[in-house]
């Protein structure tokens, strides 16, 4: 038996130019070019196949986005404002008497405690003027004693006086005496009386003038310690206005102002609209007050303490106002701060994260995830905001998921892929 050889099989085109060349014996380099545009011819033909077969079966595209839950949890509700730090108490400090200022026992910007020693005017004046009234009340206290002596003497003799004037009356009855001798004794009595008289009005006028230098003698003494200006208050200093030599006036400018920081006001307004439900929580327990400083640190709790006796008619807002115990100082008198007052709180409130409400046209939305990993859009009704989150008051049940990012890639229907975070998923 006899075997055949194995087949060869060339190329198509090589086929082609080899029967080509042996018909027509063209030249080399056109039969180069002739298998080149044959080649061309079939790559760009299965290209369009496959580019038919890929608009046949196009691929779904998966958008990435971040999921929140809906829950169901206490809330409160709460009236937001911007507020203004006031100190719980503002002390101008002058002096009451004028002098030199001698010394000054603080600097500027000190924490101070009522009854601390501030400024000494020059006292020495005023020790003199002391000495002075307590020499003018001795004065006047020992004429007072002569003056009480001379009416008791002058009291004895008017008795005397008056004893021998009768008895001079009866002897003249009797015409022992002369009618003019009886004349001149009850003269005699009648001056004695008017001497106890006298002496009375110098004992009333003596008393008088030491109750004066009494006076007179408490007021130098108070002045003497006006030479030494106390803290009224617990506070902290400000700027020092009147510095060590100056001579200062009585009641004329201010030498240094004290605030008190600790308690602390913080003011605030809030629509008057609100009035009556503050007033209503408030009849029911002390409504809470928190203050967020600008500079982001943790927020300062205090209680409601003051509501206004009118609405301002210009801004349609009443002035509500805050007490800090401002323990850590975080708080300062002028600052702005961001304040929330809490009317009372709802206990099974649906609570859904900020970022997944969205505004169109009809309103605001959310997108809710299915269980086939798809989001639809449904409408939804915001109560009140709190945070990063929202109070819903329709369109959601616990329990539901929401997207909380990556919304602008949707419509609904649209496929999801869940990811922590919209960065790591664009990156």
């Amino acid at each position: 038996m006899r075997l055949s050889r194995p087949v060869k099989y060339r190329p198509f085109f090589l086929t082609m130019m080899t029967a080509a060349q042996s018909t027509l014996r063209l030249p080399s380099c056109a039969l180069r070019l002739l298998a080149v545009s044959a080649l061309l011819a079939i790559l760009s033909s299965c290209s369009a196949d496959k580019t038919a077969e890929a608009k046949k079966t196009p691929v779904e595209e998966v958008a990435p986005v971040t999921i929140g839950e809906v829950v169901e949890k206490p809330m409160p509700i709460q009236l937001r404002s911007i507020g203004n730090v006031e100190a719980y108490s503002t002390v101008q400090v002058k002096s009451q008497i004028g002098g030199e200022l001698v010394r000054v026992f603080f600097t500027e910007g000190q924490d101070v405690k009522k009854g601390d020693p501030l400024f000494q005017i020059d006292p020495r004046p005023y020790d003199e003027s002391v000495r002075q009234a307590e020499a003018a009340l001795a004065r006047d206290n020992a004429q007072a004693i002569q003056a009480e002596a001379n009416l008791a003497r002058d009291v004895a003799q008017a008795e005397y006086a008056k004893v021998h004037a009768a008895r001079y009356a009866k002897l003249a009855a009797q015409g022992v005496v002369s009618r003019e001798q009886d004349d001149q004794m009850h003269a005699s009595a009648k001056a004695a009386e008017e001497n106890t008289r006298a002496d009375r009005a110098a004992v009333d006028s003596a008393r008088a003038s030491a109750n004066a230098d009494k006076s007179t003698l408490v007021r130098a003494k108070l002045d003497l310690t006006y030479c030494l200006i106390r803290s009224p208050i617990n506070g902290r200093t400000g700027n020092l206005l009147i510095h060590q030599g100056n001579i200062v006036k009585a009641n004329d400018v201010n030498l240094i102002v004290i605030n008190q920081v600790q308690p602390i006001y913080v003011d605030f307004s809030v629509p008057g609209a609100h009035l009556a439900d503050v007033k209503r929580n408030m009849a029911t327990g002390k409504l809470k007050v928190a203050v967020f400083p600008k500079d982001g640190g943790p927020p300062a709790q205090g209680v409601l303490t003051f509501v206004d006796n009118n609405i301002d008619l210009t801004t349609g807002t009443i002035m509500l106002k805050g007490t800090f115990a401002n323990d850590r100082r975080v708080l300062w008198p002028g600052e702005f701060v961001d304040a929330v007052l809490t009317l009372h709180t709802v206990l099974n409130a649906i609570v859904a994260p900020s970022q997944a409400i969205q505004t169109g046209q009809q309103g605001q939305y959310v997108f809710i995830l299915t269980q086939d990993n798809r989001v639809q859009s449904r409408p939804v009704r915001v109560a009140w905001r709190v945070g990063d989150e929202v109070v819903i008051e329709s369109g959601l049940r616990p329990g539901e998921r929401v997207v909380t990012d990556g919304q602008l890639r949707l419509i609904p229907g649209s496929k999801i892929k869940e990811v922590k975070s919209m960065q790591g998923a664009t990156s």
